[in-house]
């Protein structure tokens, strides 16, 4: 079988490619900087060099040869981007399309109408499909590391809302068993962390690995907004969802699907915990003041 990975660069892609390699498997990644490639990969794996948001004749060119395609889109035009990559894998006699996707798609919060689109664009092309619809990243946690390592604030408009979280490498994990056996064919999994929690809770979790108090701070939505655009507002979306309990939905999907349960946020955070604390200071030292 052989693998096309959308998004090797980034966060949940360069994971599911690494854990191929680990398994013996040379993949093949699609991506629009080959140097950054090699730097991750080295020669582990095959390059194809193109961009997501080209015309469906040159993906189907970049796609030919593949068995399975793993494909990450983002941003309001995620649908139309997933409706040509998915004819593309058609016409290039891709066999099954893996299609990371949002459990929100459900609710019809934030991003979930787009990946909504996304996924009938997928269903209509006629491929076999996955899709997988995570919860939130613990990633995203990296958004507040300024704040808590400078402040030792967490502000945010979710009040008292609850999110289970789910750590990157369950979303990796979970993916490249879709695309290695059949399992998970024509399904639509809704993967989340172990245990929905608040923005708060959270907050107590980094104070606890690093020895400091972290206050949470709620603020407004207006307060909290980063810009104007439609993600912008995709976003601020999901923030009321939190903080009005409707996204406290957790799922055992990850242990059914690789037979282990998903990782805590408390793990994600002591792999994280350089990224909150300041430079230049021992754990022992923060501890004290």
């Amino acid at each position: 079988m052989k693998h096309l990975i959308t998004g090797a660069t980034g966060n949940i892609g360069s994971l599911v490619t690494h854990r191929l390699i680990e398994r013996g498997i040379r993949p093949c990644i699609f991506v629009r900087d080959e140097a950054k490639a090699r730097e991750l990969f080295g020669g582990a794996v095959d390059i194809r060099v193109g961009d997501l948001g080209a015309s469906q004749r040159s993906l189907a060119a970049a796609f030919a040869g593949m068995d399975t395609l793993f494909l990450l889109n983002s941003g309001p035009d995620l649908a139309a981007r997933d409706r040509v990559a998915a004819r593309a894998a058609r016409t290039a006699g891709v066999s099954h399309l893996v299609k990371l996707s949002t459990l929100d798609v459900l609710s019809g919060v934030g991003t979930g109408p787009w990946h909504a689109q996304g996924e009938t664009a997928v269903q209509e092309s006629g491929l076999d499909y996955t899709f997988i619809r995570s919860a939130g990243f613990m990633s995203n946690a990296l958004y507040w590391a300024e704040a808590i390592k400078t402040e030792r604030v967490l502000r945010s408009s979710t009040g008292d809302g609850k999110i289970a979280f789910i750590h990157p490498a369950d979303i990796a994990d979970v993916a490249v068993h879709a695309l290695t056996t059949r399992d998970l064919r024509r399904e639509a999994v809704v993967i989340t962390g172990p245990k929905a929690l608040s923005y708060a809770e959270m907050a107590d979790v980094v104070g606890s690995a690093s020895g400091k108090r972290i206050r949470y701070v709620p603020i407004s939505d207006r307060e909290a907004r980063f810009g104007r655009d439609a993600y912008a507002e995709a976003v601020t979306d999901i923030w009321r969802a939190i903080r009005e309990g409707r996204l406290t939905t957790t799922t055992d999907a990850v242990q059914r699907i690789i037979g282990r349960a998903p990782y805590s946020f408390e793990q994600w955070v002591t792999e994280n915990l350089d990224e909150f604390i300041e430079r230049g200071r021992t754990r022992g030292t923060r501890a004290q003041s």
